[in-house]
Formats: C-alpha cells, structure tokens, sequence
C-alpha cells in the first residue's frame, strides 16, 4: 500500500440483498481494520439510497444488465460493459484503492474486469445457494472466492453471510420499546413481521390481504412492509404497513414470527436474531431461495410455504397456529439460534484486509 492507511472499494449495488452484505463487511473492514471503504453502485440502485444513510461515499457507473433473451439490449452489452469498466478504473485510481470485495449484482462484474486489468486484488462474495453469472466470473478472472454454503457452484471457502452488527446482538426490552413506539403497536401482543424484501412481494401481499383481518381478529398484531413499488394497503387498528422498513433491527426485535421471501440475506438476518419464520421462496430464477432457506428449515428453525400453494387461507392458518404456538416458536428460537449464523462479516473482513497485505 502506497498511501497510507487501506482502501477498500465494496461493489454490491441493485437490491438490499446484495448491498445489506456489503455494508455489513464495509462496517467491520471500519470497525476492525481503520479501512476507509467507497462503495461502488449505478443510479437506478437502492445504493443511492442506503449506502449515504450508512455513512459511506457512493461512486456512481452506469448500469450493464445483462438481456436473457436476443434484443438491442444485446447488440449494445459489449459496449456499455467497456463504458463501466472504464468508469470504474477511474474509480479504483482516484481513490488508491488497495483491494476491492464485490458481491454479485450488476454492479460486480464491472468491478471484478476493472480489478483485473488495474492488478488490484478483489473478493467475490456469493450469498445465494446458487451462485450468480458475475460472481462466476470474478472468480475465473482471478478473485478470490468466498461462498455462504457449500455446493453454489463457484469455487472458494464457505464463510456464510455477512449480516449488520446489529442484528446478531441480543434484543434489549429499550430496543423492543423503540419499535412498538415507532410504528405504534402494542407490547402485549405478539407481532408478525411480513416482508417481501426491498422491492416486496406480490404474492405475499395478496395473500396477507386476504388473511390479514382474521390475523388480527385472533388477538395479533402485523407489521408489513409491503414494498415501494406496490399499492399501499388499508391499514386498521392492529395492522401496519409501511413501503419499506429501514431499522430492520427495530422490527427484529419485537418480531415473534416472519413471513418473507427466502433471500439469502433475508435468511442470514432472521436465524441470527433467532426469530421463527414462514419463507415463500420466490419461484422465479434458478430457485435458489428455497436452498438459501434449507439449512434452517432442516434444523427446524423455519418453516416453507411453495408459491404456488400460498392462499389467504394457508398462511392464515400457518400464522395463527405458529402465534399460538409458544412452545414450538421456543424450540424454533433455539433451532435457529443454533445454526450459528451472524459472525461472517468480520470474518470476510479480515480476509479482505490480509488479501491487500500481501
């Protein structure tokens, strides 16, 4: 290192599930190793939103998704490729950057080429089961890779998912009366927290609209965070709905059960809080959601509802049974409490740190 102190670039930009990760590693590269860490995204990303509000400076590239299927999108992937290569080499120089950690999205295959061609050493992070086309190619281009499970079909060491710091400490009753303040809700009802991740979950609205009266004539209560780009519901007394929740360690914290997708950092949050869960894996992509969700499931900390086989009705009575239920949601506190989730982010850390060591 030339300058002094170390610099690390963290490219994780697009969705909460691939920026929340950076973040977490960015707080512990902060915390544990005196780094100073710029954060890498394009315009269209929840970044410009939550990597600021974390603290962080946020360099902006241009945008390179990827089509799926031929079109004019296509003909043009070479040439924005270059475009964001260059944008961010430019990046890498101007601020000195020792090392660089990128954790799939749009914004990491750029980021893993401009490492390449400037000699910076890179981290490739995969949180999903199945691990994603830029990651893949970070990872033959040289980075070095870091899985959260076993068998995601990228090469490297499996050190789980990074999560926010905040998220593994025990909830305090101050935590617990800061989030029945916030979103004004009753301490002596148990709490669902229903969430669809950051864009929220069609299915899963429908299906708590459908349900959701029923929930709350059973003496419960609902926190639902519905998404930005959905219709906001009706609310009522005993039911909250906001588009997108911000202090997720807030709603942890007073959460006795979670309903949500089966995103890998949705997954990582809720076990290492050790709050039961009901996850609907999204039935799109390559159905990594569902094995994000395995391991928990299968240690009897979560349960799964199919997509397909979501009604009002069936997570109706899921919910209810489970809010019922104090002696099953004790064994699934400890289930999940016992998978060990919630130290990956200062692992990951030290492991970026040494790498621009060397």
């Amino acid at each position: 290192m030339s300058h002094e102190g170390l610099s690390v670039l963290v490219a994780g930009g697009g969705t909460a599930g691939h920026i929340e990760p950076a973040l977490a590693v960015a707080d512990a590269l902060v915390e544990e190793h005196g780094a100073t860490v710029t954060a890498l995204g394009t315009p269209k990303g929840l970044e410009r939103e939550l990597v600021p509000g974390r603290g962080f400076p946020l360099e902006l590239i241009d945008p390179v998704p990827v089509p799926r299927k031929p079109s004019i999108d296509l003909v043009k992937l070479p040439s924005r490729v270059v475009r964001a290569v260059n944008q961010t080499r430019k990046i890498l120089d101007k601020i000195e950057a020792d090392v660089v950690v990128g954790f799939g999205g749009y914004v990491s295959a750029p980021a893993y080429i401009a490492a390449k061609l400037n000699k910076v050493p890179f981290v490739v992070h995969e949180a999903n089961a199945r691990a994603g086309m830029a990651n893949k190619l970070g990872v033959k281009l040289g980075g070095l890779g870091l899985n959260a499970v076993d068998g995601s079909g990228m090469k490297g060491q499996v050190v789980g998912v990074p999560i926010k710091a905040s998220l593994t400490q025990e909830q305090s009753w101050e935590k617990k009366t800061a989030g029945y303040a916030k979103w004004g809700l009753d301490p002596a009802k148990r709490t669902l927290l229903v969430t669809g991740g950051s864009q929220g979950a069609r299915s899963i609205n429908n299906a708590l609209a459908d349900c959701i009266e029923e929930i709350v004539e059973a003496g419960f209560q609902v926190l639902h965070a519905y998404g930005k780009k959905n219709k906001e519901p009706r609310m009522f007394p005993g039911y909250v709905a906001v588009p997108y929740i911000e202090t997720m360690d807030l709603a942890y914290a007073i959460a006795d059960l979670v309903v949500s997708r089966a995103g890998a950092m949705t997954v990582a949050e809720v076990t290492a809080a050790g709050i039961p869960a009901l996850y609907v894996p999204l039935p799109h992509g390559n159905g990594e959601q569902a094995l994000n969700a395995v391991p928990v499931v299968e240690a009897g900390g979560a349960q799964l509802i199919d997509d397909a086989e979501l009604t009002g009705e069936r997570l109706g009575e899921s919910v209810i049974a489970l809010l019922r239920d104090d002696d099953l949601r004790s064994h699934m506190v400890r289930a999940a409490q016992a998978t060990g989730f919630g130290h990956a982010a200062s692992e990951i850390a030290g492991i970026v740190a040494g790498l621009a060591k060397n």
